[in-house]
């Protein structure tokens, strides 16, 4: 009978030094028909990858950070592709795991005049069957921070038994966890969700979460509201879309830090986007106004990009804007430019 086993990396870049993040979570093949063009109607479709966990992976190691992407795929060319895609932005993926009886999961967009309908075919994939063993490698020790978000739970009874032990065990000893709240309707619905997702993101370090979901789930959208909601973790961080994301911390003010104008030309992997935005600027050591500042900045790259993985700018770009003034960070418009120059 086959057996799990680690991806044929011969095809992907190796070489990689110990990790600062671990990212648990799956990773889709994603089909996308022409932009505005709806799905019922397309004869063509481009086929990338998309995960929420890994792209974070992907952000950080784009900016300099050494991350790893841990998970499940099936043995199938989707699978391939996603390990190969993944480990192409520097992401360490050799404590993925090949499942030969299961699917890799797949997610198709669907353009509208309302926005972009997501329609997931990942029910019994490979990735449903991750369980508290993967976290088990001691390959992943080290690591600063474990990243999980809320849509892993919504998997399977073992992906929930996953993220409880990562969050109550702590498997890899002194990280940090990370927990973006990510709430999938088409996954679990709210009434269903904002039990469990409030008392995974309670026991965690760091946690992320907007304020439509904060609405959605706990009927809320006032910052210092979700955090009486969730009193435990060192620091939460509410997002306000356009408007601009609150941190608060345990025994300090919060900090409010507006978000910059761009032109939006795809809305999909921007959470991604700033919570590795927030997490590299903490792996840095900056202060609580420029992780928030990077943040932004990042997600201004996904959101000015169709894919859900856009290229960065060097550092030296983010540099100057981080130092900026609060007077010059204001009224901050990237719509005139493009920052990745």
């Amino acid at each position: 009978m086959p057996t799990d086993h680690r991806p044929d990396l011969a095809s992907v870049p190796g070489g990689f030094p110990p990790v600062e993040v671990v990212a648990v979570g799956e990773t889709m093949v994603v089909l996308c028909p022409a932009p505005g063009e709806p799905l019922e109607h397309a004869e063509r479709v481009a086929v990338s990858v998309g995960g929420a966990e890994s792209n974070v992976a992907g952000y950080l190691a784009r900016l300099g950070h050494r991350a790893a992407w841990v998970s499940r795929v099936g043995d199938d060319p989707f699978g391939r592709a996603v390990v190969r895609h993944v480990a192409a932005a520097g992401v360490r993926v050799d404590q993925v795991l090949v499942d030969p009886d299961a699917p890799t999961g797949l997610y198709v967009k669907d353009p509208g005049p309302e926005g972009t309908a997501v329609h997931y075919y990942r029910a019994g994939s490979a990735a449903s069957r991750m369980d508290p063993e993967t976290l088990a490698d001691p390959g992943l020790t080290g690591a600063r921070v474990l990243h999980l978000s809320g849509i892993t739970p919504a998997l399977s009874a073992s992906c929930r038994a996953l993220v409880e032990h990562a969050v109550t065990a702590r498997p890899l000893a002194g990280s940090l966890v990370s927990f973006d709240v990510n709430h999938r309707a088409r996954l679990w619905p709210a009434e269903q969700a904002a039990p469990v997702l409030r008392d995974l993101a309670n026991r965690c370090d760091l946690v992320f979460v907007g304020q439509d979901e904060a609405e959605t789930l706990w009927g809320t959208t006032d910052p210092l509201a979700v955090r009486r909601l969730l009193p435990e973790p060192e620091t939460v961080v509410v997002k306000d879309g356009a408007v601009g994301a609150t941190a608060m911390c345990r025994d300090a003010e919060p900090v409010f830090v507006p978000a910059p104008r761009v032109a939006v030309v795809e809305p999909v992997g921007a959470g991604d986007a700033f919570a590795a935005g927030y997490l590299a600027g903490l792996l840095r050591d900056l202060d609580s106004v420029r992780r928030l500042r990077l943040g932004h900045l990042v997600a201004a790259q996904a959101l000015t990009s169709s894919g859900d993985n856009a290229p960065v700018p060097p550092w030296a770009w983010f540099e100057r804007l981080l130092a900026a003034p609060d007077e010059a960070w204001s009224p901050l418009d990237l719509t005139g430019a493009p920052a990745r120059v």
